[in-house]
């Protein structure tokens, strides 16, 4: 593959925002019905990818022209975004991916999230003025599982060397990129040790952004395999600067680090099985939202209801209940997952919503984070929901010496209580807030799909397969609708503890005045906020085996058939 086609595939039409996908003229619309979208789905027979950057779906594509597999793909856009969108993701995080296998007939699921140092323990860590783990600083480091993860999948699901998956991102560190509007908007301009020389100044939009450190860290991995990260000069780096600056790190926490093949668990939701990775995620509380909501008829009470917003509002604040006390690595949840799931407990939470009042107890959201999501599919029937991220924007912004990457602050979602099922722990997986989802119908795949941003991803999950499932609307505008966001009003980022305050209601831009109003008077405190998450998706239609590809129209990527 020749290096042009790799950084710039993404710069054709099909993958401009508007150019070549403005849905034609339609006849007029009776009054409620959603309005036309501003980009169209985009459509492919051979290969599909939708991500978070125009330059990096185009690689994506690239690599499944090349005879790579959606595996494949999904790696080099991941390894792409690394340079291109390093704020939300990177080899400093964490990943976690559902494969549909269409050689077995069912989905994969791999959980890469790093662990804390054996090292760590409560008593040797200092809290913040909230009582947490501080974001920022090295207490908050757990072991990187990105690079463990992309080795893990392509062991299983590869087709072309990583050398060759790699050298995309290689080349775009080295050669540099050029910077679209979101990204430039929410890049992060102040960080700790090493943070200036790679990430600062912050480049303005269309400005190029070099990474020649990063570009050396990726060069290693490709010759050296994983080992070059886990045993080699990358994670003696990681010790040596971790010691120099307070943190708990030793060379046996990079060693011992393995990615795990998971069992996804799924719930029915109106014929459609939706599939989640199992806690330490949070993609439980998805499943749990649509096992409420599907007690309700939705589609009866309409998207310009009061009802409907309350009703969703009001499931969510159930579930981040059960969120708050118990979701944890399932070796150390204390009520069973499958109890969780039941359907006869979610008809007996279902009926604890009041229609006519707002819940003042509920359990806090987190406070926005930075997180990256793919989704490929390939002609031979595989599918890919894959989702990266450092936790906050360039993680906890301390970067190793001259490796280009910022070490994720993901501890800091320990708690600092013990014999509380997320205490913090040597060797324990924290509670993780990033989720891949999956859907299938009667047992095929349909639809690789994810909602970026801590607390707003089983949120917005839930609203784009409602708005997929009951208003059967199309694959783009289930992401573009108007979303709602529920967040704590007073707990600290990352507190996990109930509360009882009944929270902030923020609403986007063209849910009206007039259910505003309504939502009010039932006790929903309105706030306004500017972040509602990103969505990409991937979906095969059963019978022709058309692929379909959306993304979100709050960020800067696109989606690229082919």
């Amino acid at each position: 593959m020749k290096r042009r086609s790799l950084l710039l595939a993404a710069g054709t039409a099909a993958c401009a925002r508007g150019a070549g996908l403005r849905a034609p003229a339609a006849p007029r619309a009776p009054a409620a019905a959603t309005p036309l979208p501003p980009r169209s789905v985009v459509y492919g027979r051979r290969g599909m990818v939708a991500g978070a950057h125009p330059l990096a779906v185009g690689i994506g594509v690239d690599i499944l022209r090349a005879g790579g597999s959606a595996v494949d793909a999904a790696i080099a856009v991941n390894a792409a975004l690394g340079v291109m969108e390093p704020m939300m993701c990177g080899l400093g995080g964490d990943l976690f991916a559902q494969v549909w296998d269409p050689r077995a007939g069912a989905l994969a699921g791999l959980n890469a999230s790093g662990r804390a140092p054996r090292a760590a323990a409560i008593d040797r860590v200092r809290p913040d003025a909230t009582g947490g783990i501080p974001l920022d600083g090295p207490a908050s480091w757990t072991v990187p599982g990105t690079v463990d993860g992309w080795f893990a999948l392509h062991q299983r699901f590869g087709r072309l060397p990583m050398k060759i998956l790699l050298a995309p991102a290689i080349a775009a560190a080295r050669e540099g990129v050029p910077v679209p509007r979101v990204i430039a908007r929410d890049w992060r301009t102040s960080g700790h040790a090493g943070f200036a020389r790679t990430f600062l100044p912050a480049p303005r939009e269309g400005e190029l952004f070099r990474n020649v450190d990063l570009s050396r860290s990726y060069q290693l991995i490709a010759e050296g395999g994983r080992d070059a990260f886990y045993r080699g000069s990358i994670a003696k780096t990681i010790v040596a600067f971790s010691r120099a600056h307070g943190g708990f790190f030793a060379p046996e926490d990079f060693a011992s680090t393995r990615a795990e093949w998971v069992t996804p668990i799924s719930t029915d939701y109106r014929g459609v099985t939706v599939w989640q990775l199992p806690p330490n995620g949070q993609g439980l509380a998805v499943l749990q939202m649509l096992n409420v909501l599907e007690t309700f008829d939705l589609r009866g009470m309409g998207r310009e209801s009061p009802d409907f917003w309350h009703t969703l509002v009001e499931a969510k604040k159930l579930v981040f209940e059960d969120r708050a006390r118990h979701y944890a690595a399932p070796e150390r949840m204390k009520v069973p997952i499958a109890a969780l799931l039941s359907k006869e407990y979610a008809r007996s939470r279902a009926r604890l919503i009041d229609p006519a009042h707002a819940a003042r107890r509920l359990a806090p959201g987190l406070d926005r984070s930075d997180t990256t999501y793919v989704a490929t599919a390939d002609a031979d029937g595989m599918m890919v929901s894959l989702i990266q991220s450092n936790y906050l924007p360039c993680g906890s912004g301390w970067v190793p010496d001259r490796l280009g990457f910022c070490l994720q602050n993901r501890g800091a979602q320990f708690s600092l209580v013990p014999g509380s099922p997320n205490a913090l722990a040597g060797g324990a997986r924290p509670f993780h807030t990033i989720i891949p989802g999956f859907a299938t119908r009667a047992g095929r795949p349909w639809l690789a799909f994810g909602v970026m941003g801590g607390d707003v991803q089983p949120q917005g999950q839930v609203q784009v397969l409602i708005n997929l499932i009951d208003f059967q609307m199309s694959l783009q505008a289930a992401g573009d609708a108007p979303r709602f966001r529920h967040k704590g009003s007073t707990e600290p980022a990352g507190a996990m503890t109930p509360m009882s305050d009944g929270g902030l209601l923020a609403l986007e831009p063209g849910i009206s005045t007039v259910l505003r109003g309504e939502l009010e008077r039932r006790g929903h405190q309105l706030a306004q906020e500017t972040f509602f998450g990103g969505y990409q998706a991937v979906a095969r239609d059963a019978d022709s085996g058309v692929l379909a590809g959306a993304t979100e129209s709050r960020k800067d990527g696109c989606a690229l058939g082919w």
